[in-house]
């Protein structure tokens, strides 16, 4: 139970600290000013850096997967019992379902409530992609950029690691990956971030949302294959 809380927490966190960059502080206009907002690189470094928090808060904990995608990577590297699994897909989805309640009702307390949403934190392709990138690309670009990060993880969290550095990895990836992929779908890599938002903006986005599910668990599950070549001696499940 404590690992499914911190599971949980951990996404709802992860969900409001990142989200919540490219909701309120991507763009910020400030009259006879400019334009203040933190862009594309900030909300690269939000997520990045609330990882590398999170992962040193309850890798401890729960191993601090925080996505769905991470929990099926580590299964298919035999490093994840798949009597866990369930669980902690269900805590994940519903932290980042609170996380992303949590922003909405912010933003309700805007001055034009009315015309604000979270769609600008969704993932999406074609017309809805930030550069208008097709299906197959965001397919790709989601199953790809997933692979890399969970190869990242499951090499940072080996035995044979340098110790004490594996926040300060994936963080660091994440935010590399995000700061190519935000322009083609808002980067995900994580089904449970894209479902958040989808189920609150609803339409197009919950119409979309099983790619983001799709690929990041392709893609987790082949870079899990690969490290039960790369790291044999270290896939007993726990």
């Amino acid at each position: 139970m404590k690992a499914l809380v911190a599971e949980a927490l951990g996404t709802f966190i992860l969900v409001v600290c990142g989200c919540g960059a490219a909701a309120f502080a991507a763009s910020f206009p400030v009259e006879g000013v400019g334009d203040l907002g933190i862009g594309l690189h900030g909300v690269s470094f939000a997520f990045g850096l609330v990882i590398v928090g999170c992962v040193y808060a309850f890798g401890g904990i729960s191993g601090c997967h925080l996505n769905p995608a991470v929990t099926a990577g580590l299964f298919a590297a035999g490093r994840f019992a798949s009597s866990k699994v369930p669980g902690y897909v269900i805590a994940q989805v519903i932290g980042a379902i609170a996380g992303a309640g949590c922003l909405l009702l912010i933003l309700q307390g805007h001055p034009d409530a009315a015309s604000v949403s979270l769609e600008g934190v969704a993932n999406g392709y074609g017309e809805h992609s930030p550069g208008r990138y097709s299906m197959v690309s965001g397919f790709v670009s989601e199953a790809l950029f997933t692979f890399i990060f969970l190869t990242v993880i499951l090499g940072a969290t080996s035995p044979s690691a340098p110790a004490g550095f594996a926040g300060l990895a994936i963080g660091l990836t994440l935010t590399v990956l995000l700061l190519v992929g935000i322009p083609i779908t808002n980067l995900s890599v994580n089904p449970a971030r894209s479902t958040g938002p989808a189920l609150f903006i609803g339409g197009w986005a919950i119409g979309q949302l099983w790619l983001f599910w799709v690929a990041p668990i392709v893609g987790g599950g082949l870079a899990g294959l690969l490290a039960r070549f790369l790291y044999a001696e270290e896939t007993t499940a726990s």
